[in-house]
């Protein structure tokens, strides 16, 4: 009944450029979740500054950028009975793949674990309405998974990408079925970036001593 000894591989793109009152940053206005920093999930055999470019544009819609620098990574162990999709799997009825399957995981996703039987385990997962009512469930999923598609470890890879064109002030791009509006936003005033996101930003800048000027321009 052990899970699977693997590591799911994320990434966060520090997206920047150069604006009329100094370095800007990147940011998604996200529906209903708040501000967020373009991330995701690395893809199976997908090197990690790949998936970073890849997570710009599917966010964003920006292509042409130009990676200023690999930062660094976070290692990260879920507690309790949290734990990580390593692969799409359907979810079944019950603890046997002949059963219903009308949903299905995607990789990357968290889920908690309810029940164990030998084979497989009962997750399920959430979809907050952060806003503007944050105590209410919007979505859930509940199913039986192979055990094989669960680990309890995230190496999260920091990328720093410089950008030079144009863009308007804020825009619409629709992706991983969300309406996102991604802005450009002031390092020197920063606006509240949802959490554990905005510890990324501290992270790098006290943990892993980068400074995104030094590397701009």
């Amino acid at each position: 009944m052990a899970e699977a000894e693997v590591m799911v591989k994320k990434v966060t793109a520090f997206v920047t450029r150069t604006g009329k009152d100094g370095l800007e940053l990147l940011l998604l206005q996200h529906p209903n979740a708040g501000i967020q920093i373009p991330a995701g999930t690395v893809e199976e055999n997908e090197p990690p500054e790949k998936a970073a470019l890849r997570e710009v544009e599917e966010e964003t819609g920006l292509t042409g950028m130009s990676i200023k620098a690999y930062i660094g990574y976070l290692d990260q162990a879920l507690l309790g009975n949290q734990r990580i999709i390593t692969r799409k799997t359907k979810a079944y009825a019950r603890p046997d793949s002949t059963s219903f399957d009308w949903a299905e995981f995607r990789r990357g996703i968290p889920v908690e674990v309810l029940r164990r039987e030998v084979q497989f385990t009962q997750v399920t997962y959430e979809e907050w309405d952060k806003f503007p009512d944050a105590e209410y469930v919007t979505y859930r999923i509940t199913g039986w998974v192979p055990n094989d598609t669960l680990c309890t470890k995230t190496r999260r890879h920091f990328f720093h990408l410089s950008f030079e064109g144009q863009t308007p002030d804020r825009w619409t791009r629709f992706a991983d079925n969300h309406r996102f509006q991604p802005f450009w936003a002031s390092f020197a005033s920063l606006p509240k970036i949802v959490e554990p996101q905005c510890d990324w930003i501290i992270y790098v800048r006290d943990q892993l001593k980068y400074e995104f000027c030094k590397y701009t321009g």
